[in-house]
């Protein structure tokens, strides 16, 4: 009996001071991107080229993971130099107003196997509105060329620009009110 009482005591210690490891994205194999459509008719992406994700993770399953985002406004990209400045101006982003975009999860949810339901604010436009997104772990690997641990994720979700103030100019035939995000990554420790 005494044994198995020391036995807990050192089971629940242990898991008491479980400390979360921090991973980065790795930004050569990460992206962030979104899609519009434009005049109903056809799709338009782009990518925001400045960004920065780390997770906080104490879970190797990563089923307690904390996700922190920033991107540069500026940095948005849709191949189009014309649009992009369109985009930065203060009918879309108004990136001198507000350079940066932001998310913090709030929660994570299990939604089957290596799928969660990611739960968070996110700021745009100096807006922040609370978003649910799909979250996919895709594995951990030991990285070959650094040696390290490299997990993978895919976040793919669908907000509404008109919730966040952008491009209230362009009514949605015109550009779908509905943007669709999808962010790829890979993130060492």
């Amino acid at each position: 009996m005494k044994k198995t009482a020391i036995i807990l005591s050192l089971f629940f210690l242990a898991t008491a001071f479980t400390v979360a490891t921090s991973w980065k994205n790795d930004k050569a194999h990460s992206q962030l991107t979104f899609t519009v459509t434009h005049l109903g008719v056809s799709d338009v992406s782009g990518v925001f080229n400045d960004f920065d994700v780390t997770v906080q993770s104490a879970k190797p399953d990563f089923s307690d993971a904390v996700f922190t985002l920033t991107a540069k406004a500026a940095s948005i990209d849709t191949r189009v130099e014309m649009r992009n400045n369109h985009l930065k101006s203060a009918d879309f982003f108004d990136v001198e107003k507000y350079p940066e975009l932001s998310f913090k999860s709030t929660s994570i949810k299990n939604a089957g196997k290596d799928a969660y339901k990611l739960t968070g604010d996110l700021t745009i436009h100096g807006v922040t509105k609370q978003v649910t997104l799909d979250l996919v772990y895709r594995g951990t690997i030991e990285n070959p060329m650094s040696k390290k641990p490299t997990a993978g994720f895919q976040l793919t979700g669908t907000i509404k620009r008109s919730d966040f103030g952008i491009g209230p100019k362009f009514p949605a035939p015109m550009i779908s009110d509905e943007v669709r995000i999808k962010a790829d990554g890979e993130f060492a420790q």
